[in-house]
């Protein structure tokens, strides 16, 4: 029998700050002497993948037409322009680097979900330029695609690749929906 029935502060991470802290305990190194703890897998399980999007929830009015879906679209070259030379801020930065693609797919929708709460328009998510093999990386190929998901059109305005000195080929500009009052 347990002495503690009641442990009213063990559930108060939300399911996407569990799942960043799944990311970031399982990259953590022991200590000198000490095994590591084996850190489950289940959050990041739970999360759609990228070959299975997540199905749009039902509107809040719960009547039978859906709501307008949001098509992702390339940036203006007014503000890739302003971007690209500094005159826009660009105010969250992720690095998805070397990740596999459920740990990119979960961090990526985490950050993003955190940034359009917190009023955030323009955010970088580096993806790396993959391998030198001849073809694209995995995550610079598939995270414009997951941008196009029902999962991240709320969230997304406008995508696209990023002038060579925040990344080029081999980083994304997002500009996230504005928050409605």
């Amino acid at each position: 029998m347990s002495k503690r029935p009641d442990r009213p502060h063990e559930n108060k991470l939300s399911e996407d700050d569990r799942v960043l802290w799944n990311l970031v305990a399982r990259s953590a190194k022991p200590l000198k002497g000490r095994t590591a703890v084996d850190i489950p897998d289940v959050a990041l399980e739970a999360k759609p993948t990228p070959s299975q999007p997540a199905q749009p929830a039902a509107n809040a009015a719960g009547s039978a037409k859906p709501k307008a879906q949001h098509v992702t679209q390339r940036l203006d070259d007014p503000t890739l322009d302003k971007l690209s030379k500094g005159r826009l801020p660009i105010e969250g930065r992720v690095d998805l680097h070397g990740m596999t693609q459920d740990e990119a797919y979960s961090l990526l929708f985490s950050f993003l979900h955190r940034a359009h709460a917190g009023g955030i328009r323009y955010v970088l998510v580096i993806t790396g330029k993959g391998s030198s093999s001849g073809g694209d990386g995995v995550l610079r190929r598939a995270v414009p695609a997951w941008l196009s998901t029902p999962a991240f059109r709320p969230l997304v305005s406008s995508h696209d690749h990023a002038a060579r000195n925040h990344g080029g080929s081999g980083a994304l500009y997002i500009r996230l929906r504005r928050v409605r009052s």
